[in-house]
């Protein structure tokens, strides 16, 4: 194994992650008033610009040779499992962000107006249970197409 390749499997990751990781760090570091969110911002733009030069002036590759890349080309143009699995992690993920801001908005809306009058319990509980309905929705679509991907 070449330097090269070392650094390409290592190092480059490593510097990816870290210039991902500074506008967490900056806005941790610093108080969140007006300006130090838009110089976290700036922070977040540039790493990522940096990352995508990265991308495009380094690419990834030249570990495989040319007969198990032709391989390997032979079997993802066969099966599209991959993207099968893709669309249902997708399918749950999100499905899941979007339950979690329903239920974290119907939620405290729901214990107030119990809090007032406690004959809105029914009410209340069918409303947060509309917000879980699309996480579980989410799931079965996951299901579904993993079932056909088998």
């Amino acid at each position: 194994m070449s330097v090269f390749e070392i650094l390409e499997l290592i190092l480059l990751p490593l510097l990816i992650v870290a210039l991902l990781s500074l506008p967490v760090y900056a806005a941790i570091k610093k108080k969140k008033d007006g300006k130090s969110m838009r110089r976290a911002m700036l922070t977040n733009l540039c790493a990522f610009g940096a990352v995508m030069l990265a991308a495009i002036v380094l690419p990834l590759g030249g570990f495989v040779s040319a007969e198990t890349a032709e391989a390997a080309a032979t079997a993802a143009s066969a099966s599209s499992n991959g993207l099968g699995y893709l669309a249902a992690a997708l399918a749950v993920g999100i499905g899941s962000i979007g339950c979690g801001i329903a239920v974290g908005n119907a939620a405290p809306a729901a214990i107030g107006a119990l809090a007032e009058d406690p004959k809105s319990f029914a009410k209340a509980l069918i409303f947060v249970a509309l917000g879980e309905g699309v996480g579980i929705y989410g799931t079965l679509i996951a299901i579904l197409i993993i079932g056909k991907l088998g």
